[in-house]
């Protein structure tokens, strides 16, 4: 076809029928009259959407019938595209102005059209929006970098899963943003832009999965039920999938390719309603954290489907919102990580509280709060040195518990049990071993004086100033097993009886155990 005669006759050109609609090929479009001058001090340049196709050129018509010419090479508009992935075309200055210009694309996959987007701008406002969306991207890769580290190394000490995927989704989400940003271009110059498109159909595929799999383990086990579970796993496969067709078979039907990689797109959109109807249904406390983290991303996808679908016209910022949503849903989920972990923690500590006073349950004696038998041996069979244990036994309880009733017997046994445990050493054991029996372990080189010790119990008061007395037996020797407590308790009983006899309230001592 001859360039010069297109421009001569506009009337052939289809301006009524969607582009979409005409399928894939090779295609002229012609813009409309424009008439404006490009000048050293104002450069004009002219803005187009980036589309897949393999070749364009471009005619620009000047009024006193000069025109100049730009052809792609091999890597497509690869040198022409800016942040926030628009390409633009650099007007030549001239004193005649600009008055239309032809393009011819080549090998156009026409998935969303053939050429979109087109306007005429300056270098200025090319400058303007290029620094706009380094601050808009360099910020969210930031960010990115800074959770990711962040939470692996939450994940590295905690080994939550939900965690890990987070990290996933942050990590597919930086590789989303540097191939929807432009910037890929402009780090790898020989990048095909095709090439450039399809890691922006796999990234955000990968994201899809990420997400999914991070809903999947970010509520509690019992909120979810086993079809939601089934189906969520299911969409966590299929939309990672559907970027790797796109990639790797973009080329042969990219139309086919990007219906599969739409179908299943909504397909992890339906995952959001049941899974907070679920959630709602059970009470989950991350609800409001989690509607609130994916509305935004939710939202603009299902307008990203819409204008897959054609139902929504192109456009430059519908096209870059996915970043500003995934910003938002990252900061958002970043706060729902630590809260999903607070409770984790509290869930953690409170079984250890549980845990502790099981064990403190078991282990002491319900009336003194001592410990009792079986947690006195377990501590102290096994000490290493010769210990010093003490036999204490309170002098004729029958008649206490007589003279006050039960209860003013078991509160005379709670003070007696406070006052030995205030006048031992802090490394000592004390046990109530039965009845009215108690027992006192220390170290023979930290020796408990039992003549000090009857002369505090005599000081201790108790109900109705009744006066309460103890005899005490003691005894010296090994405690590494259950062969030395025997001997040892034998040893110290022996200089209890000793003390009973002698006329109790006082002490009796062996140097040794036998």
């Amino acid at each position: 076809m001859n360039p010069a005669e297109l421009v001569r006759h506009p009337e052939r050109f289809d301006c009524t029928t969607k582009q979409y609609k005409l399928g894939p090929g090779d295609y002229w479009a012609l813009s409309q009259p424009i008439n404006a001058v490009s000048t050293p001090e104002r450069p004009l340049v002219i803005n187009f959407a980036s589309l897949w196709q393999q070749r364009l050129s471009a005619r620009l018509f000047y009024a006193d019938g000069h025109v100049h010419r730009y052809r792609t090479d091999a890597r497509g508009i690869t040198p022409l595209i800016q942040l926030g992935a628009l390409a633009a075309l650099p007007v030549p200055p001239s004193k005649a102005p600009l008055a239309r210009v032809l393009w011819h694309v080549e090998g156009a996959a026409n998935v969303r059209g053939v050429l979109l987007g087109a306007e005429l701008s300056d270098t200025q406002r090319i400058a303007t929006t290029n620094l706009a969306m380094a601050a808009l991207y360099t910020g969210f890769a930031g960010m990115c970098l800074a959770l990711i580290v962040y939470n692996f190394a939450l994940w590295c000490a905690m080994r939550y899963r939900f965690q890990l995927h987070y990290c996933a989704l942050l990590t597919v989400l930086v590789g989303y943003g540097l191939s929807s940003s432009g910037a890929m271009a402009w780090f790898w110059p020989d990048m095909v832009n095709n090439d450039r498109l399809r890691f922006n159909y796999l990234f955000l595929g990968l994201a899809g999965g990420a997400a999914a799999l991070f809903t999947l383990s970010f509520f509690e086990m019992k909120i979810r039920s086993r079809r939601l579970d089934i189906y969520t796993r299911v969409v966590a496969t299929a939309v990672p999938l559907s970027g790797i067709v796109v990639f790797l078979f973009g080329a042969i039907d990219l139309r086919l390719a990007d219906m599969f990689y739409t179908l299943t797109i909504l397909g992890l959109i339906s995952i959001v309603v049941p899974t907070l109807w679920y959630a709602w249904m059970q009470r989950s406390h991350f609800l409001w954290l989690f509607a609130l983290a994916w509305s935004a991303p939710v939202v603009l996808a299902m307008m990203r489907v819409l204008a897959n679908l054609h139902v929504l016209p192109w456009s430059f910022w519908l096209d870059n919102s996915t970043i500003v949503s995934m910003m938002f849903e990252a900061l958002v989920s970043a706060l729902a990580v630590a809260y999903r972990i607070k409770f984790l923690r509290d869930e953690r500590d409170e079984a250890i509280t549980r845990e502790v006073l099981a064990r403190r349950l078991a282990d002491t004696d319900p009336l003194t709060g001592l410990l009792n038998r079986r947690a006195f041996l377990d501590q102290a069979l096994g000490r290493p040195g010769e210990q010093q244990l003490l036999i204490v036994d309170i002098d004729h309880f029958k008649r206490v518990n007589e003279t006050l009733g039960h209860d003013g017997g078991d509160e005379v046994l709670r003070l007696f049990a406070r006052t030995l445990r205030s006048a031992t050493p802090a490394d000592s054991l004390v046990a109530r071993l039965g009845g009215e029996e108690f027992a006192l372990l220390s170290h023979s080189s930290t020796p408990i004086e039992p003549e000090q010790l009857l002369n505090k119990l005599r000081q201790t008061r108790m109900p109705f100033d009744l006066k309460v007395t103890a005899s005490i037996g003691a005894c010296t020797g090994p405690l590494a097993d259950d062969k030395n407590w025997k001997a040892l308790y034998r040893c110290a009983d022996i200089a209890l009886f000793e003390a009973k006899s002698a006329g109790r309230d006082r002490a009796r001592a062996r140097r040794e155990a036998a």
